[in-house]
């Protein structure tokens, strides 16, 4: 007799959650989805954060891997593990809603050739409630932002997005492995939205949805680490750019990319963080080499053309600014 293969499996990567990975899988213990299997990864945690775990069913493994492999590498570790045709990648500083997995699976439906779907996240620790984001938005400039951090406003309308967040996303696993999941050497920071622009390349589309909620403390384990956000969001960006962008916009859109990080330089100095924002530019040119080379693997799978990719930009500098939300209607 067969296994029987599960709707969806649940990733959840640990690295010192401390009091929040408790709540994150209690989380979970109360989805109306029940079938579900969920992997739980430690990345070499010191903390002592499995140990607050409730009791867990047969549906729930919890493998210690015994050092930090970084984001990126645990989840793709999992997703070679995991059976079921999709996978929800959900932060240990994240706590979903309980009907959660049921309106992710929903969301798939809404369209053809949908390969992600996000969630929408408030911040778990405001009074009022308030976004911490509405999906991953990618400027043409190679600005990419969460739309709508911070902002106390009505959810918008289920939609189109350039590609999840990945506190709280969905992704068709087959597609998934076909193009490898994230980018190992990112380790940590824009895997997600590298992966959503490969995804988006391919032909794919991604649906931001309204009723699938979850609350995130934010950055609740790389804050207790200094610049360690400011370094990897910096080079990341760089190498997401240069990776993806389709040769005919990257000849156009380079010097604005330029111009951008010029930018964040600059602001780097009045926010005193200028020696960390150097430090990550520096690191993505001389990443660019083998980034180039990576190009080949990306142009391999890619479906979609230069055209019909520039409807899916954000153009608008203003948006960038105001982490104005940018959801395309669905057909």
């Amino acid at each position: 007799m067969e296994p029987k293969i599960s709707k969806i499996s649940v990733i959840i990567v640990n690295y010192n959650a401390g009091q929040w990975l408790e709540r994150s899988v209690r989380s979970l213990l109360v989805q109306t989805e029940a079938d579900f299997e969920c992997f739980i990864i430690d990345n070499g945690s010191k903390d002592n954060s499995l140990a607050t775990l409730p009791k867990l069913d047969d549906r729930f493994t919890v493998i210690e891997r015994g050092y930090n492999s970084g984001f990126a590498s645990a989840n793709n570790f999992a997703a070679n593990l995991a059976t079921s045709p999709w996978i929800a990648l959900l932060n240990p500083d994240a706590f979903a809603r309980e009907n959660w997995l049921e309106e992710l699976l929903k969301a798939k439906d809404l369209a053809p050739n949908i390969s992600m779907v996000g969630s929408t996240q408030f911040l778990a620790l405001e009074d009022t409630p308030t976004l911490d984001g509405v999906g991953d938005c990618f400027h043409a400039s190679g600005i990419a932002y969460r739309a709508g951090y911070k902002k106390q406003m009505p959810v918008p309308d289920t939609g189109f997005v350039f590609g999840p967040c990945g506190a709280g996303a969905m992704y068709n696993r087959d597609d998934y492995l076909t193009l490898g999941g994230f980018d190992e050497s990112f380790f940590c920071y824009h895997e997600d939205v590298d992966l959503a622009f490969r995804m988006q390349l391919m032909g794919k589309d991604c649906v931001q949805s309204a009723t699938a909620i979850i609350d995130h403390v934010s950055s609740a384990v790389s804050n207790t680490i200094p610049n360690f956000a400011i370094y990897h969001g910096t080079r990341n960006r760089i190498w997401t750019f240069f990776k993806n962008m389709p040769l005919p916009l990257l000849i156009l859109l380079t010097p604005a990319h330029i111009f951008a990080n010029i930018a964040y330089l600059a602001w780097s100095i009045v926010r005193r963080r200028f020696k960390t924002t150097w430090r990550g530019t520096w690191d993505g040119i001389k990443g660019l080499p083998r980034i180039f080379a990576a190009r080949k693997s990306v142009n391999a799978h890619r479906k979609l053309s230069s055209f019909r990719l520039l409807r899916r930009l954000t153009w608008s500098p203003l948006k960038v600014l105001r982490r104005g939300v940018h959801i395309r209607k669905l057909p």
